[in-house]
C-alpha cells in the first residue's frame, strides 16, 4: 500500500542527491574537456542533463502529491583529475544508487504513477552503470594509455 508522506520523503532525497550528482558530472565534464577529451566532456554533460531532467520529473511528482520541494544541503564530493578513477567512482555510485532505488521500489511506498517513474529512472541508472562498467573493462583490456587515446577519437554519445 502506497504511503504519500514516505513517497514525498523518498522523492525529496532523490532530488537532493541527484541534483548534486548532476552538478558533479558537469564539473567533471569541464575538467575532462579542459584536458582535451571533448567527447568525454559531451558524454558527461549529456549525463548531467539527463539527471536534471529526472530531478524535474521528481519535483513535479512531489508537487502532484501535495508536497513541498526543499533545497537541502549537499555534502561535498571529491573531484577527480584522473579519468579512470572518476569512472570507477561513478560506477560505484551507480551500483550503490541502484540498490537504494530497488529497495525503495520493493518497499511498497509508491503509488502506480511514482512507481512507473522510478522504473524509468532505474532503467537509466542501469544503462549508466553498464556504460561505466564497459569503459572500465575496455581500459583493463587495452591499458590506460590506449584507452585514453581511444577517448580522444571516440564518439561516446552514439547511443
Amino acid at each position: 500500500m502506497s504511503d504519500k508522506k514516505e513517497t514525498i520523503k523518498a522523492l525529496q532525497a532523490i532530488v537532493t542527491g541527484l541534483s548534486a550528482n548532476s552538478f558533479g558530472h558537469r564539473i567533471q565534464a569541464k575538467i575532462f574537456g579542459g584536458y582535451g577529451f571533448k567527447s568525454l566532456e559531451e558524454k558527461y554533460m549529456g549525463h548531467a542533463q539527463e539527471e536534471m531532467d529526472f530531478v524535474e520529473q521528481f519535483m513535479d511528482r512531489i508537487l502532484d502529491l501535495g508536497g513541498d520541494i526543499k533545497q537541502e544541503a549537499q555534502e561535498e564530493k571529491p573531484i577527480y583529475s584522473d579519468i579512470i578513477e572518476f569512472i570507477e567512482a561513478d560506477y560505484k555510485v551507480s551500483v550503490d544508487g541502484i540498490a537504494v532505488i530497488v529497495k525503495m521500489m520493493e518497499s511498497g511506498i509508491f503509488d502506480d504513477t511514482t512507481y512507473d517513474l522510478m522504473k524509468e529512472y532505474l532503467k537509466d541508472e542501469e544503462e549508466d552503470m553498464y556504460w561505466s562498467e564497459q569503459q572500465l573493462d575496455l581500459c583493463k583490456m587495452i591499458g590506460k594509455e590506449n584507452y585514453l587515446t581511444y577517448l580522444l577519437t571516440a564518439d561516446l554519445n552514439e547511443d
